[in-house]
């Protein structure tokens, strides 16, 4: 935006201070700015070149005053800067493009349109992999590459890099077992790669791809297959790395995701149905320390659960390996699902998580591999723990999912143990309880009756003065408020319940 000399001294004739503050301080920056540029054109010391560039990148942030650095001239002359020697200066330089790529959509088609010339972006191999900068670098190019299809491309041929992968048949990624765990340094840098992927994939996850980009997505879920299944210097590089991979498949379309399963099977140490079930192990082992760490659960835990819910839904085999292993069939039921220290006790116990994501992405997982069946869903969990997730999808009332008819009708067999404790078991809790003592037991009727009565006056009172809210399951199994529906004690009844209540003194001083 060029200044405005003529608004500036209209403001100044009109004496409109407010308007006058707002156009100088614009001014002065696009002053500034201008200046600047210019400046850095020329020769300067390292250290003079590096306050310019500093000032440059404070100034950047400002999305109204990038008129001057969106030029061909600018773009052109940061952009060589990035590829210079000093790392100091580069960094600089490529910083102060990522806030001009990233708060201008100008700057990002003249970024594409010039980047025969802006090699640190577009070079058919990424140069910075082996450098410093390399952090700043990818930051840049996914500024750059984020509303270009060749963004994903050119990342993934990074990581192919990094990574020297050997490809057998199509998506496939060849992996030794025997290959020494890579470098500290190497992590780093796929781990750079995975997080500027992410930012580019997560906006087309709910997109449905065309042949040519379904084709290098499924190229890059290969080499992210082979990124789970690789070892690491160091326990918490390796779960970093994992975690950063894990983020990158939840943001791919799901119709892709089927090349983590599609390989070979001969040397498959763990097999579901003649199908490679050694991504989907990695997956549980990964989600399960996720799970024990108990820390940031919303950031950490809730990818590798949508990812496992999602594949689940759409991939038969993948669904019955993970029931195995978090479902197996039911043999003690002496305690509450929640109380088990199994996978499906811990994934229970967080259908009652306080963060509202948390809760619902493990219920969610749960009643996937449940196909979606809700006796099946309560018998895993018990119908306390199981409302939640009933009560949103409007299936309190016990009827079938929509959703069900797109699974196979594979069996739920029971257990002995389970068939002979079934009739036992509290729907409720989930699991047996002991026997318990009739309360109305040596009740006459009309005592029955009376106590039913005072129950029924309590709970309106409660209502009335808003501690509670009865509900009730309407027709299409949700929840509603239970108002009018609990008329049979009138109001005198309560009253002459209250006055059964009060002592005697107060009695006759309310009956005055």
């Amino acid at each position: 935006m060029v200044p405005d000399i003529e608004r500036i001294i209209e403001s100044i004739v009109r004496r409109d201070q407010d308007s006058v503050q707002l156009l100088l301080n614009s001014y002065n920056t696009q002053v500034t700015i201008l200046s600047l540029l210019c400046f850095i054109g020329s020769q300067l010391q390292p250290a003079v070149l590096r306050v310019c560039l500093h000032t440059l990148r404070i100034l950047s942030r400002d999305r109204r005053a990038l008129g001057h650095m969106v030029t061909d001239s600018a773009l052109l002359t940061l952009a060589h800067m990035g590829e210079e020697d000093g790392e100091v200066c580069r960094k600089e330089a490529l910083k102060v493009l990522c806030n001009v790529i990233y708060n201008s959509p100008r700057a990002q088609e003249r970024a594409s349109a010039l980047r025969t010339n802006m090699h640190v972006f577009w070079s058919p191999e990424i140069k910075s992999v082996k450098e410093p900068c390399f952090t700043s670098d990818l930051k840049a190019q996914w500024f750059v590459c984020s509303c270009q299809e060749r963004g994903v491309s050119v990342l993934t041929k990074a990581l192919e890099q990094c990574l020297a992968v050997s490809w057998g048949v199509e998506y496939e990624v060849l992996t030794d077992s025997k290959q020494p765990p890579i470098s500290m340094e190497v992590s780093q840098k796929v781990i750079e790669i995975l997080k500027t992927l992410f930012n580019i994939t997560h906006m087309f996850h709910r997109q449905e791809p065309d042949e040519e980009d379904a084709a290098l997505y499924r190229h890059l879920v290969a080499v992210l297959r082979h990124c789970l299944l690789l070892s690491c210097e160091g326990e918490d590089t390796l779960e970093e790395l994992q975690g950063h991979t894990v983020n990158v498949l939840s943001a791919l379309p799901l119709t892709c995701l089927d090349v983590l399963v599609s390989v070979q099977v001969d040397q498959a140490s763990h097999k579901c149905e003649g199908v490679n079930m050694d991504c989907v192990h990695k997956l549980l082992l990964f989600m399960n320390r996720r799970l024990n760490r108990g820390q940031k659960l919303k950031e950490k835990l809730t990818p590798v659960l949508n990812l496992l819910t999602e594949s689940s839904r759409v991939h038969r085999e993948t669904r019955h390996y993970i029931r195995q292993k978090i479902l197996p069939p039911l043999r003690d039921v002496a305690i509450r699902p929640e109380q088990d220290s199994s996978l499906r006790g811990q994934l229970v116990r967080l259908m009652t998580h306080v963060d509202t994501d948390v809760k619902d992405c493990a219920a969610e997982l749960l009643f996937v591999l449940c196909k979606e069946n809700v006796s099946r869903f309560v018998k895993y969990t018990g119908y306390g723990n199981a409302a939640g997730l009933l009560a949103a999808r409007g299936l309190l009332n016990g009827r079938m999912s929509s959703s069900n008819s797109q699974y196979s009708s594979d069996s739920d067999s029971d257990t002995e143990e389970y068939r002979e404790a079934k009739a036992k078991i509290n729907l409720v809790t989930g699991r047996v309880e002991a026997d318990q003592p009739d309360p109305m037991e040596g009740m006459t009727d009309e005592e029955k009756e009376e106590e039913a009565r005072h129950l029924i006056s309590m709970i309106n009172r409660l209502s009335r003065e808003q501690i509670i809210q009865p509900m009730g399951v309407t027709a299409e199994g949700r929840l509603a408020p239970l108002w009018g529906q609990m008329s049979d004690c009138t109001l005198e009844e309560e009253e002459e319940e209250e006055l059964n209540l009060m002592p005697e003194g107060g009695k006759d001083s309310q009956m005055e």
